[in-house]
């Protein structure tokens, strides 16, 4: 069926290329001891299942994924600034049905019929979330991005900095 490229063509224009990043796979024991305490203790009893290091526009961040005592599983994603860690935002998987009203009508309107094929809900430092949108086709980067705050939903012109 020729009807998913040309979708996910159209979902592409939504939002542009992200910047490079090098990834650098970690073993859990290979984070910082501060690193670790910090992500324990925004999520207490998280068992720790992988991380990443990453290098993107000169700055450092730690993705720590793990699992919650009730089975749920996060990413963590832990800016590093001047030797500190600070937790930027706290990810997961969800479904579009999940997703807050005003932002499935968003979705709706700037991306078509087309459903993402994968949702990433990032909760924010100041409880604002940013969901970001995958194509069908497309998992390597999102296609589009929404902010949602206090009750309304904007569709990002550029990529959330985190």
């Amino acid at each position: 069926m020729i009807v998913l490229p040309v979708l996910a063509a159209i979902i592409q224009v939504v939002l542009p290329q992200g910047p490079h990043t090098t990834i650098t796979p970690l073993a859990p024991a290979e984070l910082p001891p501060t690193l670790t305490a910090r992500v324990l203790a925004a999520s207490p009893g998280l068992t720790i299942t992988g991380a990443e290091r990453k290098e993107r526009e000169g700055r450092i961040y730690f993705d720590v994924a793990g699992q919650r005592p009730d089975g749920a599983e996060i990413e963590l994603d832990v800016q590093q600034i001047n030797g500190d860690f600070d937790i930027v935002e706290i990810q997961r998987d969800l479904a579009f049905d999940d997703m807050p009203e005003p932002v499935r009508a968003l979705t709706a309107t700037a991306l078509g019929q087309v459903r993402p094929t994968r949702i990433i809900e990032s909760v924010q430092k100041d409880g604002s979330a940013i969901f970001e949108l995958f194509a069908p086709g497309q998992l390597a980067e999102p296609s589009a991005e929404i902010r949602y705050a206090e009750g309304e939903a904007h569709l990002l012109s550029e990529r959330w900095p985190h």
